[in-house]
């Protein structure tokens, strides 16, 4: 069963730190797979420009998907690219901690990930993480 890797994706205020997860960015080496989805996320309490992080997430899923639209980055592998999204950098969007799953197919376990983040918000609405590396 081929390992994959994940991260959640957090919309930051960069001056305070306070974050809220809005997707999940995975990776299988074996499987030549890199995918990220995006989660509804309560993102206006952070006094974030919407069209900033609009413009923010398009930029982050044209890396994932790679190909000229992506500039330079985009021409890399797969996991070369995943590792480029999840490096640490103090902009709007910010990956978390990579962890580690099984999975035969790694665009259902990106699915399902994303499910459970998704779960999660909606049953605490209007919730803010708040610090780094939370």
């Amino acid at each position: 069963m081929p390992s994959y890797d994940y991260a959640l994706v957090r919309a930051v205020h960069v001056p305070t730190g306070d974050a809220v997860t809005v997707g999940v960015v995975l990776s299988c080496r074996q499987a030549r797979f890199l995918g990220v989805r995006w989660v509804e996320a309560e993102t206006r309490r952070l006094g974030l420009d919407a069209d900033l992080l609009a413009r923010a997430r398009a930029a982050f899923a044209e890396v994932a998907r790679g190909g000229p639209g992506a500039g330079p980055v985009g021409r890399l592998p797969p996991s070369e690219r995943f590792h480029f999204l999840t490096a640490v950098r103090s902009t709007s969007l910010q990956a978390g901690p990579v962890r580690t799953g099984l999975a035969d197919a790694p665009e259902a376990a990106l699915d399902r990930v994303a499910a459970q983040i998704g779960a999660v918000l909606r049953e605490r609405p209007g919730t803010t993480e708040t610090g780094p590396g939370v």
